[in-house]
């Protein structure tokens, strides 16, 4: 039974932005309780550095972070991702959600 939480890509142009810095940018996002996950191809990974921290949801499993660094200046725990989710969140695996003041907007 697919999860209802888990809405496949939307064809909306969306970006992330932080610092007047674009991150991401995807017409190929997918939303999942209200955040804009992007394809990890999307994503500018030269603004994302590895975090130690990983927190656990009940339904997509063990999230792994990035602090976002623009200019030197470091948004800690800024981006997350599922790089090994559970079976319902499986279409996330990889793609990379921010929160924490990081703009996303079509």
């Amino acid at each position: 039974m697919k999860n209802k939480l888990v809405n496949k890509k939307e064809r909306l142009n969306m970006k992330a932005i932080w610092n007047d810095q674009i991150i991401a940018e995807s017409d190929e996002t997918i939303n999942v309780e209200g955040n804009a996950y992007f394809p990890p191809g999307s994503v500018h990974k030269d603004f994302l550095k590895p975090s130690d921290t990983h927190t656990v949801c009940h339904w997509k499993g063990t999230a792994s972070y990035y602090d976002v660094v623009v200019d030197g200046q470091v948004n800690k725990d800024a981006a997350w991702y599922y790089p090994d989710p559970s079976e319902k969140a499986s279409a996330i695996k990889n793609y990379i959600a921010f929160w924490r003041g990081v703009q996303v907007e079509e």
